[in-house]
């Protein structure tokens, strides 16, 4: 059964540090973990990948130390199923702007008594080498429940979202936020800075984690000083174009 080293390292008040993984190689994964991230987010939401590629990349991740998270591109009751199925050790909901949609992604996500997750001996409950009885609770208490909040709707709903138990990290998307705004890829205006807090202030009265984007390490370092945790800097493609740009430049120059 797995441990959700993450989760743990959250709950004990540390900042965490990861990044989207948009391309369907695992061997990007390997390398999130050697180079020292603590997780990866496996984008089924902007990325190619579905159930059957995912698998290989969380089997990656888990090779390497590195916790795999899935953002997931609905709620959907069979997306999450598939999803946590395969071994994910937590999913991303993008969209989540009231606490009705919340609801029901701990529903489907959580086995009885906490949800109503179908049953089964996927990888992720090892095969029922585990034992099934015992699999179920201790999922329960590992999985790592992380829904977004991007847009101004969901900023209107954030605390009872927050009031929901379950729920463990709230994550702040900057750019679809500035977008909800009126200020289109502005991700450090004062409207967007002023979500942030928002998301701060509520995280913390409920005791949820707070997350966020951001591009580059500069920027990751300034938001955990803000009290942000579940921090995902930039995504393999961002951070492989910069390093070409960064190393061609050197050449050019």
């Amino acid at each position: 059964m797995f441990e959700n080293e993450l989760k743990k390292k959250l709950k004990e008040g540390k900042a965490a540090i990861g990044t989207f993984i948009v391309c369907n190689a695992p061997d990007l994964v390997e390398i999130a973990g050697l180079a020292g991230f603590d997780f990866v987010i496996i984008d089924n939401e902007h990325g190619p990948m579905r159930a059957e590629s995912t698998q290989h990349m969380i089997r990656a991740a888990e090779l390497r130390g590195i916790t795999p998270i899935v953002r997931i591109p609905d709620r959907l009751e069979s997306t999450i199923l598939h999803t946590l199925d395969i071994g994910a050790h937590g999913i991303q909901v993008p969209q989540v702007n009231n606490a009705r949609a919340a609801k029901e992604i701990i529903e489907r996500s959580k086995y009885e008594p906490m949800g109503k997750r179908g049953l089964a001996f996927p990888k992720s409950a090892d095969y029922g080498m585990s034992g099934i009885l015992n699999f179920t609770g201790h999922s329960n208490e590992q999985t790592l429940i992380i829904t977004h909040c991007e847009n101004k709707t969901c900023l209107e709903n954030l605390e009872e979202i927050c009031k929901i138990p379950e729920i463990d990290v709230i994550f702040l998307g900057p750019y679809d936020m500035s977008q909800s705004m009126g200020v289109t890829g502005q991700v450090t205006h004062e409207l967007v800075e002023n979500a942030a807090k928002k998301v701060i202030e509520l995280t913390k009265k409920y005791n949820k984690i707070a997350g966020v984007f951001a591009g580059n390490g500069e920027a990751a370092k300034k938001r955990a000083e803000q009290g942000f945790q579940y921090i995902a800097m930039g995504m393999d493609t961002t951070l492989y174009s910069a390093k070409c740009v960064e190393e061609i430049n050197k050449f050019n120059s």
